[in-house]
């Protein structure tokens, strides 16, 4: 599907149809939105919030065993984070999602035991930069195939780096790889289908 981008004539306040889609997606979801500022508001904290979530989950659960993968509950949350992302650089543009991405390194650093929290941060801010490196380009011309592709290089990008600076070895990269791209397969088919629904009148 394409996203162009252009701007809406409809209203005071001219937004793009990625802005448009950020909203719309919320609203899916059951989030009423309201002005368009909003939708970044409720982005940012789910931001924010799935990366101290994701962390915590990483130090304070025991990973979950499927089809004979270790598969770390933080891992399960870290795909939504990327899709968070991308939403979220829709709603507020690139240099306020750039702002966002250090307060969750920061973030990342703070919220695991102290083994995790150095590792967290480099990997999160890495593999977050490399996620916005490959949205930014294809969003507007195919925002869920942006989606798909962006959240793919972070993820493979985060549990390259974050395994051998917390564990010393990538002998969980299967399971980490799997929880991953399993959340950032759910996430662009929500999309996908919120997308399809008629849009408000």
């Amino acid at each position: 599907m394409r996203c162009p981008c252009r701007p809406c004539e409809c209203g005071p306040q001219r937004l793009s149809a990625c802005d448009y889609d950020a909203n719309r997606v919320l609203s899916e979801l059951g989030v009423r939105t309201g002005r368009p500022p909003l939708a970044g508001i409720v982005l940012f904290v789910a931001y924010a919030t799935m990366i101290a979530a994701a962390n915590g989950a990483t130090s304070l659960w025991p990973a979950l065993v499927i089809v004979g993968l270790r598969i770390p509950v933080g891992a399960l949350m870290a795909g939504l984070v990327f899709t968070t992302r991308d939403l979220l650089q829709d709603a507020v543009g690139t240099r306020s999602t750039l702002l966002a991405v250090a307060l969750g390194a920061a973030l990342s650093s703070v919220t695991a035991e102290p083994r995790i929290a150095l590792a967290s941060a480099v990997a999160f801010a890495v593999s977050e930069f490399a996620d916005l490196a490959v949205y930014t380009p294809i969003r507007r011309r195919n925002q869920l195939a942006a989606v798909g592709l962006s959240n793919a290089t972070g993820l493979l990008v985060d549990t390259v780096l974050f395994l051998p600076l917390a564990f010393g070895s990538l002998e969980q990269l299967s399971g980490q790889l799997a929880g991953k791209g399993g959340t950032t397969v759910l996430a662009v088919l929500l999309l996908s289908l919120a997308r399809r629904r008629p849009a408000p009148s």
